[in-house]
């Protein structure tokens, strides 16, 4: 058998899978390496997601998504054996590499991923201020115009003088329901 392989010690690589079954592939992955005696080979299984603040019927919420749709990480060995078994993990479609041969990402990457992930409280950058003409983007003034008159950054939310029959109306809105003209 060709090798597949070389072995670069414990590191991480990327698994590419079907869109949507990345959970899937984590959930198969742990029980293959639990039957197959694989935890000396395979020791961590990662699906990069951040967390992103969403307005949902008029409300905040904060969503987990997906940082890279289709790709799982792996911390490993590679050996011809670890990799058969990863690579026919059920939704796998295969290692990002050269060829056959995964290729590591570098400590430096996996770190910035992490680091990204363990984001607690997601932020948003406001890149508007008092005076800023702005399009509403959501909600019940939706694709009206206005200009901002004030904004409460701790809160995340603005003031917004809207002209509505003829005069000038100041709505209170959240920043993301907002975008900069």
């Amino acid at each position: 058998m060709a090798k597949q392989t070389l072995n670069q010690g414990r590191r991480w690589y990327v698994l590419h899978t079907y869109s949507g079954y990345e959970e899937n592939v984590e959930k198969n992955l742990k029980q293959r390496i639990e039957s197959m005696d694989m935890d000396d080979k395979i020791f961590n299984i990662l699906i990069p997601t951040e967390k992103k603040i969403k307005i949902k019927n008029g409300k905040r919420k904060v969503v987990e998504e997906r940082i890279f749709p289709g790709y799982v990480m792996v911390e490993m060995i590679v050996t011809d054996e670890s990799w058969y078994v990863v690579r026919n993990t059920p939704n796998v479609t295969g290692f990002i590499g050269t060829g056959t041969i995964p290729t590591p990402i570098s400590e430096k990457e996996i770190k910035t991923l992490q680091k990204k992930m363990g984001v607690e409280e997601p932020k948003f950058k406001i890149d508007v201020s008092v005076g800023s003409p702005v399009s509403i983007t959501d909600g019940p003034f939706k694709n009206m115009e206005g200009k901002i008159t004030s904004i409460d950054e701790a809160k995340g939310r603005i003031k917004v003088l809207v002209s509505m029959f003829g005069r000038e109306t100041p709505v209170e809105l959240d920043f993301l329901q907002i975008k900069k003209i």
